[in-house]
């Protein structure tokens, strides 16, 4: 089979959208701390049934629901480290299980999500961990062997938000020697915490293993920021939220959701692998991929 990095050579890879967006489609209460990452042991019928509908849709790209899995939030949840490499595992497995069911490439990226992920309080939105690279790079390393053990097609590193994480994570990738892309959560051409993105991405581009770069959970008006900042050093991947905004106060989301509107927006600003992430449905990204083929 052709290779992701192959394939993004020869034309645009749409991915999947919003995972979480489309368990509680399903019917499912994600509000504690593990998040979708709960199901990958007490309902993993769903799980693939999930990946499947967004194969369905038309992705060619599986991203696991091992965002949010991590020792340390197994634990903090009262789960055991045991589980936690079960659903590392089990992630792959059951994303490999969904595509083998469709035509087509289909690949499966394995979700590595960023530290705060594991703390379930929205620090991945600013990136002021206080921990310094090699205390990163001890965190990731166990999950980051994990996945690649499990033998997805590429990794994910997602929704990073600041330098040090990238560079914890560029070097774990760099001993794995594993495919992968590295993903930051951008605010124009900046990280979350404010640094320069185009820092982060000469970082990464640097390690062989990196296939692309890009930015996700983020607003899909800002893809030319985020091509800018790569600058031809990989294949640009973007995956951002569906435009609409979360309030608060109200607790509800407000705005239109229009990312698969901003399809040849994309392109035209240089990106190479695209989809959606929070609020982005399999109708959005089936709605991705006709833009995608109509010429």
């Amino acid at each position: 089979m052709t290779s992701f990095e192959a394939l993004l050579e020869q034309r645009p890879v749409l991915l999947d959208g919003g995972f979480a967006t489309r368990l509680e489609a399903r019917g499912h209460d994600l509000s504690d701390t593990l998040w979708s990452a709960r199901l990958l042991l007490t309902d993993p019928d769903e799980v693939r049934a999930t990946h499947a509908d967004f194969f369905a849709a038309g992705a060619e790209v599986a991203i696991t629901a091992s965002y949010q899995v991590s020792e340390s939030g197994f634990l903090a949840a009262g789960r055991t480290v045991a589980e936690a490499d079960e659903a590392l595992a089990r992630s792959v497995r059951l994303a490999r299980a969904a595509a083998a069911d469709f035509d087509g490439p289909r690949f499966v990226a394995a979700s590595v999500g960023p530290y705060g992920a594991g703390l379930a309080d929205g620090s991945e939105y600013r990136g002021d961990y206080g921990l310094s690279v090699a205390e990163l790079r001890a965190w990731h390393r166990p999950r980051l062997q994990k996945l690649a053990a499990a033998e997805p097609d590429l990794l994910a590193c997602e929704t990073i938000p600041c330098l040090a994480e990238v560079e914890a994570l560029a070097a774990e990738l760099d001993d794995l020697g594993v495919p992968a892309w590295i993903s930051l959560t951008t605010v124009g051409d900046r990280t979350r915490l404010g640094e320069p993105a185009a820092e982060a991405y000469a970082m990464a581009a640097d390690v062989p293993c990196v296939v692309a770069l890009g930015a996700n959970c983020c607003d899909p008006r800002e893809s030319a920021d985020v091509v800018a900042a790569v600058a031809g050093r990989r294949p640009v991947v973007f995956y951002p939220n569906s435009g609409e905004s979360w309030d608060a106060v109200a607790r509800t989301w407000t705005g239109d959701a229009a990312a698969s509107e901003s399809v040849d927006a994309w392109r035209s600003a240089g990106v190479r692998a695209l989809g959606g992430c929070c609020r982005v449905t399999p109708d959005q990204i089936a709605a991705m991929g006709a833009r995608l083929t109509a010429e």
